[in-house]
């Protein structure tokens, strides 16, 4: 079979999408403009929220948020290792220090009860993520975060469309903060939201996001300097076409997920995909399966070259943070060892994604089944896919 390079994920563009881009280019204002206002509103009420500030990037986005809410040096955010790195990295940039929980292993995301074992009187905030589209037991955590006085933070970045509760995600925490980036199902090639109840909270996000040019001539504008942290025009249009379709696009994406389950039966040990008890549905941002036991990181690695010289695009799902130099090395860092955080070790060894796009057909999700087990085979010498 001959095949073309298989994309772990790609980004499409309508013709709407193309006119309001052209629309932009032509009316000669490619910064803060009406794009830009009718994306935050219209992705405010998708969501389900009251307010939506637009930014350059997630990180930038809790980078703001963290600011808004005070929280800086000397002051910890509890977060998982096993997440959206470039959002939980806002937390360093802050000033602030995160502090690594472990994970549920079966949903991948950060676990309230592990959470609460880290709490200290440092502890201001804490920082949960829907990791690879399935919720977080935000039940769980708006309590403890409730109990012990702090604010509570939800990255739905890998998770659009996916509901807990009855409610969408991106609905549970004081602010949600949503990056725009590939892989997203909603991809702006740069950009982010944060969404909130709170309109003090939304007033200040918007004051610390940029300084606009009818804050030029304010001398008080300096008491908390803003960032250059806006989304342009260019990127709101982009946003705004992709939003007018993304319900149809998540729904072909779920049928995407379907081809590759009905495939995956034919793997030894296959476990269902998991759903925890109040979760009502899940978007996948990609397809992630996680290796047995007999199989080690170095062997996923080989896995990975296996499938791109057969023309697929692969990845290691996450590389934890507590791994990570900078984070093994910096001045008040936790769990820089591995055992620390034992479930997240687990799965940082050895999950990994398969691509997930709307540009996949039938026939290509089946190729890319039989060449991973193909490949599994050989690497683990016959060892189950799944754990």
């Amino acid at each position: 079979m001959d095949v073309e390079t298989i994309a772990l994920c790609e980004s499409s563009i309508s013709d709407q999408g193309v006119s309001l881009v052209e629309a932009v280019l032509e009316s000669g204002r490619w910064g803060d403009g009406p794009m830009l206002e009718s994306f935050e509103q219209g992705f405010a009420r998708w969501v389900g929220r009251r307010y939506a500030v637009a930014v350059g990037s997630g990180t930038l986005g809790t980078w703001i948020a963290l600011r808004a809410m005070g929280i800086g040096p000397g002051d910890e955010v509890i977060c998982a290792s096993h997440t959206w790195h470039q959002v939980a990295q806002a937390i360093t940039l802050a000033g602030a220090t995160p502090v690594f929980a472990d994970i549920n292993y079966w949903s991948g995301c950060l676990s309230a009860e592990k959470a609460a074992l880290k709490i200290t009187p440092a502890t201001k905030a804490i920082l949960a993520g829907n990791t690879n589209g399935h919720p977080a037991a935000w039940k769980a955590l708006r309590e403890l975060a409730d109990a012990h006085g702090l604010k509570l933070i939800e990255d739905s970045t890998e998770a659009l469309g996916s509901r807990y509760l009855g409610r969408n995600v991106g609905t549970f925490g004081d602010v949600s903060v949503f990056d725009f980036s590939m892989p997203s199902a909603l991809c702006t090639g740069e950009g982010g939201m944060l969404l909130t109840d709170d309109e003090a909270l939304a007033i200040e996000l918007r004051y610390l996001r940029q300084r606009r040019l009818s804050d030029r001539a304010s001398v008080s504008i300096g008491s908390r300097v803003p960032l250059q942290a806006g989304m342009s025009e260019l990127n709101a249009a982009l946003g705004l076409a992709q939003l007018s379709d993304l319900d149809e696009r998540l729904l072909q994406r779920k049928r995407i997920e379907a081809w590759y389950h009905a495939e995956m039966q034919s793997f030894e040990g296959v476990k269902p995909p998991y759903l925890a008890e109040d979760v009502d549905e899940v978007h996948w941002m990609l397809y992630v399966v996680h290796l047995g036991k007999r199989f080690t990181a170095s062997a996923r690695t080989q896995m990975i070259e296996d499938m791109k010289a057969c023309g697929i695009e692969t990845a290691a799902y996450s590389h934890p943070l507590h791994q990570q130099f900078f984070y093994m090395n910096a001045a008040g860092a936790t769990g820089r060892q591995r055992g620390v955080l034992p479930d997240t070790d687990r799965i940082g060894d050895r999950a990994l994604a398969l691509p997930l796009h709307t540009g996949l057909d039938a026939e290509q999700v089946k190729y890319i089944v039989k060449t991973l087990k193909d490949t599994a085979t050989n690497v683990g010498a016959g060892a189950a896919i799944y754990l």
